[in-house]
């Protein structure tokens, strides 16, 4: 028999250690199609008998093993399988993965709203989640009674949330409503006033899965702020989220779930970075060794594209704060041709950010001769804001406007806000609104008492 999943208290400085965690699920089998009315009402008349056994066989594992949890089943899945790792007390962790990796059946689990199949799971402290909107939430109850019955479900006394109350309420926003019956509020409303109870009762690990994204985007800005206080108050937070650029702000490290197993884990830069690149075909260097298929036509070939950082490294995500150099390399096979090279900036949205064109190279009128060229073009630092960065890139003749060679988003990479301790000082730190990132100059005139009086008159 399967050993059972454990749930102890940790008394060490972890505030979350998991071991071998595993979760299994037993899904229904599709039906069987009936030839013929006879086989039809034969399996009418028995569905009752059949119906029984199958509600049973869903609870019903003794013929699966942890062990064979690698072996494929038509009816039974492991959404986790064999699971290891430990969160720090303080710890600000992301985790990150597609759809069906994984990560919403192990919040639940460490949430304790389903027990894990085998393994164990030891916490340390009060834990709050917030994994859908309006969680814990009973319909019937204002809002204002859902805040106590929140607290109370957090084991919080009715003083601390009384201590609480009215930050609780400035944040959600939701004050002209707060003694109407949550079932009447809107998905949005639900949501605020959910993430306000979740972040303000101060419990020692806060879950939150990926329900930010109901809100509007001045209050996810706000929500991503209080979680990062939350971090730098030393409570420990399990952060799920798509948003990569909300993954990097706050969290240090990061867990990438696939197929159910951890994958990575490691710094946030490096483990979003791999998960990027290992999808939608995001890389920041492409190149093609053969001339013969390389991308172009008889007048030129592109042989690579790539992206690099101020020190010349080919990089997955760059420093927000630092220049950016995007390189075409290409052969001109043709005597004469007069070309022209530019780029096409995008963001993870698809929204074009800017085309970029290479007039000031000295090659803009002048004919080439055969031979290897490289188009590079900066983007300076603090132009673009934090995020997904895609990079068509284009190769135009000049005279005719016909392309010798076009490559959408042949490039991407991401733009990192490090935060570190000099763009905190400078006031280059956070997030800016829009598409590019505007840390202009700034100059500020003081004019005395007389002088602003003389000014008046």
């Amino acid at each position: 028999m399967a050993p059972k999943g454990t749930y102890i208290m940790n008394a060490n400085n972890i505030a979350i250690e998991v071991k071998g965690l595993g979760k299994r699920y037993r899904i229904g089998l599709k039906e069987e199609r009936h030839e013929n009315m006879a086989s039809a009402l034969v399996d009418f008349i028995k569905s009752p008998l059949k119906n029984y056994r199958q509600y049973r066989s869903l609870y019903d594992f003794s013929d699966i093993s942890p062990e064979k949890m690698d072996e494929e089943s038509d009816d039974v899945i492991w959404p986790l399988k064999n699971i290891s790792f430990n969160v720090h007390e303080g710890e600000v962790v992301g985790v990150i993965g597609r759809n069906g990796a994984g990560k919403s059946t192990l919040l639940k689990i460490l949430s304790k709203i389903t027990p894990p199949t085998v393994g164990e799971v030891r916490l340390k402290g009060r834990i709050s989640s917030l994994l859908e909107v309006g969680t814990g939430f009973h319909n019937e109850l204002s809002g204002r009674e859902n805040v106590y019955l929140n607290g109370t479900i957090l084991g919080m006394r009715r003083r601390e949330v009384d201590r609480k109350f009215d930050e609780i309420v400035e944040f959600s926003g939701v004050e002209k409503f707060l003694d109407t019956p949550v079932k009447r509020y809107s998905s949005g409303m639900r949501v605020r006033l959910a993430f306000a109870v979740s972040a303000h009762l101060e419990p020692e690990i806060l879950i939150i899965d990926e329900v930010l994204a109901v809100g509007d985007a001045d209050f996810q800005r706000k929500c991503l702020d209080k979680m990062q206080d939350v971090g730098q108050e030393g409570r420990t937070v399990l952060f799920v989220s798509h948003n990569m650029n909300a993954i990097t702000r706050l969290c240090g490290r990061v867990i990438l779930l696939e197929g159910g197993r951890v994958s990575m884990d490691g710094p946030a830069h490096d483990v979003v970075s791999h998960y990027m690149s290992s999808g939608a075909g995001l890389s920041p260097e492409k190149v093609w060794p053969d001339l013969a298929t390389a991308p172009g036509d008889q007048a030129v070939r592109v042989v690579g594209v790539r992206v690099k950082s101020d020190d010349g490294q080919v990089r997955r995500w760059m420093d927000i704060h630092k220049p950016v150099a995007l390189e075409m390399e290409y052969e001109v096979l043709e005597e004469g041709v007069e070309l022209l090279t530019y780029y096409r900036i995008y963001n993870e949205e698809g929204v074009m950010i800017c085309t970029t064109v290479d007039q000031n190279s000295g090659w803009y009128d002048r004919p080439r001769q055969p031979g290897r060229y490289v188009s590079r073009a900066w983007i300076p630092g603090n132009l673009l804001n934090e995020g997904l960065v895609y990079v068509t890139t284009v190769i135009k003749n000049r005279r005719t406007k016909a392309r010798h060679a076009s490559l959408r988003e042949a490039i991407g990479f991401q733009l990192i806000n490090t935060l570190d301790e000099t763009n905190r000082q400078t006031g280059n730190s956070g997030s800016y609104g829009g598409v590019i990132r505007a840390v202009w100059p700034w100059e500020v005139e003081y004019l005395s008492d007389n002088e602003w009086r003389n000014a008046v008159v």
